[in-house]
């Protein structure tokens, strides 16, 4: 059968797609439907039709599923932000786990028994509502010129207007509402992505669900001034507001306050808002209430922070503390080791902090720790998995390419009282092979020198969206290191840097599924990844009188092995890797007179690529 656009169906829905639409079949012709759950008969609208398939938009559910589940959010369909709130949060995890799963054996290339051996049950919450402590809301105007603010529908700029977001915290809608009438009060304009015009772009809301601290950031589109205006004291801040006090008496007040972090606070007539200190009285007053700063955005961008904060009450940042838990107990509970972090508007933190904690304590547990390791966290953000793996390991050494990124890891260190984590500024495909070329020398200052984090006990990845680069997964098969943790917030991209690291000699242990993000089609998974030892492969007998090692031995010299090499594959390689080759190949090999004389001292083992160009060159000289 075939369909056109505008054409009315009635399907049943059998399947769920990645990004958590509805999957159904007429006639052999599959149909995308997005709001549609799986089990549900609807009725449905072509919107988009292809040879073989076509995009429908949910018209009417003729027969709910068993799976369907009455949405909280009266805008959950217009709103990109809850793919799959009308599905159950049972049936959700289910379908994450299968999502990780089928990722991995489509893109990855795994058997499914492979798989299904080594897969753990998905992480799921407790309270799959509010557990956001981050959100980012939009400021602009509705077609009658009224002043909104909510979340983008999905995949335009268009604002659904909505202040109560049943993902955010609790108090996002009061203090979005107490902006609202502010700005409408004193008519200070929301900005317009077309003409570039308007003073708010965005509010920004952070909350530390341990400490109960709130950050609130008005990103604005002004160019920032040479002095902050920054006031500590709510007494001050409701005299200005009153209209109380003289200039001078304000002025005396101001001049004890502390100063800002851009300057001195006693210069009270450089504000960066219209009537500035009655925003910042009635937000000051608001529990919990302890940094309040702007933004500085005046590009043309879909970036929504700017580079420039200033801070205009309180403190500069917020604090919030990551508890370590039992991921082997049922409820995973805490084990009374935790963290504290300061969060700046610009850090990066996991915005699910519940659920954090037990993605963080898994990654711990798969790594294995005894105090004895080092280790490489590449990605490794404001340091959050660094220091918990500081605190069981020798030493480990972080690698994030934001510069404030590793301000705020340096300083958490130093808060939390760790010495032995050392942090680097730069791309993790670039520091990691600066390394261990030894383009980048060791700091003076660093604990361990040598070969210990050129040839690392474990190595840890939280890559973004894209996954690992090329240079950074083929350093670490360089490396070597013992054992290999994943966190992964895209399972595609994940099952394809799996199949890398397997192919390099690599085998998965254990994937696990974290859902950080209920309501929504994504899901972070942790995979503990191991090197394959002798014991690892097959068996192959091998008869080795058929074998004249002794004319295969005289065939060329270690030396001529090298010449080869480097003439055709530009590459040096060392004596040692090409004797683990010989060895492997049963070439007999002469004794060794020169052994190490450290107890269990490690051996740089051969890298894939150079195993292939020196099996080339012994089959070159005929030796193999």
């Amino acid at each position: 059968m075939e369909f056109k656009k505008n054409d009315y169906v009635t399907v049943t829905i059998e399947d769920i797609g990645s990004d958590g639409e509805g999957i159904g079949k007429v006639d052999g012709f599959t149909l995308f439907i997005k709001d549609a759950v799986i089990g549900d008969t609807v009725e449905a609208k072509i919107i988009k039709s292809k040879k073989h398939y076509a995009y429908a938009r949910l018209e009417k559910v003729l027969q709910p599923s068993p799976f369907r589940v009455e949405p909280k959010c009266a805008y959950h369909r217009q709103c990109g932000g809850c793919q799959i709130q009308a599905l159950s949060y049972e049936k959700q995890l289910e379908f994450k786990q299968q999502k990780i799963r089928n990722n991995l054996l489509r893109i990855g290339g795994f058997a499914p028994e492979y798989i299904d051996a080594r897969m753990e049950p998905i992480v799921g919450m407790d309270e799959p509502f509010h557990y956001r402590n981050k959100a980012q809301y939009p400021v602009g105007t509705d077609k009658e010129g009224n002043i909104i603010t909510g979340f983008y529908a999905g995949r335009t700029h268009n604002i659904i207007a909505n202040t109560n977001c049943y993902l955010g915290a609790h108090e996002n809608r009061d203090i979005l509402e107490l902006i609202l009438d502010w700005m409408r009060k004193y008519n200070v304009s929301a900005y317009d992505e077309e003409t570039g015009d308007g003073l708010i772009r965005h509010v920004l809301i952070r909350k530390g669900f341990t400490s109960g601290e709130i950050m609130v950031c008005l990103v604005i589109n002004k160019k920032g001034a040479d002095k902050a205006y920054v006031e500590n004291e709510k007494t001050l801040l409701r005299k200005e507001a009153q209209g109380k006090g003289s200039k001078h008496e304000m002025k005396q007040d101001v001049a004890h306050m502390p100063m800002g972090i851009y300057g001195d606070s006693a210069n009270l007539n450089n504000e960066f808002l219209p009537n500035q200190g009655e925003l910042l009285a009635k937000l000051s007053e608001m529990k919990g209430m302890t940094s309040i700063s702007v933004s500085i955005n005046i590009e043309k961008t879909n970036v929504i922070m700017g580079k420039e904060i200033h801070t205009l009450w309180g403190s500069d940042t917020i604090s919030d503390t990551i508890h370590v838990r039992d991921m082997q107990q049922e409820g995973y509970p805490l084990t009374g080791d935790s963290l504290t972090f300061h969060i700046s508007p610009l850090s990066f933190y996991q915005v699910n902090p519940v659920q954090t904690e037990k993605l963080y304590s898994l990654a711990l547990e798969y790594a294995g720790l005894t105090g004895k390791e080092t280790v490489w966290d590449l990605y490794c953000g404001i340091g959050t998995i660094s220091l918990f793996l500081a605190r069981k390991a020798k030493e480990v050494r972080g690698v994030e390419i934001i510069p404030q990124a590793i301000d705020d890891a340096k300083a958490n260190a130093k808060r939390n009282g760790i010495t032995n984590a050392t942090f680097y500024v730069g791309k993790a495909e670039e520091v990691l092979p600066e390394f261990y070329t030894g383009k980048r020398k060791q700091d003076v200052n660093e604990v361990s020198t040598g070969d210990s984090f050129l040839h690392p006990d474990v190595i840890v990845v939280d890559p973004p969206r894209k996954g690992c680069d090329d240079a950074c997964l083929n350093t670490m098969l360089q490396m070597r290191p013992e054992r290999i943790v994943y966190v992964s917030c895209d399972s595609a991209t994940l099952a394809r840097d799996l199949r890398v690291l397997c192919d390099g000699g690599y085998e998965i242990q254990k994937v696990r599924g974290v859902d950080q993000f209920g309501h929504t089609v994504h899901v972070e998974t942790v995979v503990l990844l191991s090197q394959q030892h002798a014991d690892d492969y097959i068996n192959i007998e091998l008869d080795l009188e058929e074998f004249d090692l002794t004319s295969a031995e005289s065939k060329a010299s270690y030396r001529e092995i090298k010449e080869y090499i480097f003439k055709k594959y530009g590459t040096k390689v060392s004596t040692l890797y090409i004797a683990q080759i010989k060895r492997k190949c049963g070439i007999e090999l002469g004794i060794n007179y020169n052994p190490s004389k450290k107890e269990n001292a490690r051996v740089p083992i051969c890298p894939p690529e150079k195993e292939k160009m020196i099996l080339d060159a012994l089959k070159h000289f005929q030796m193999i």
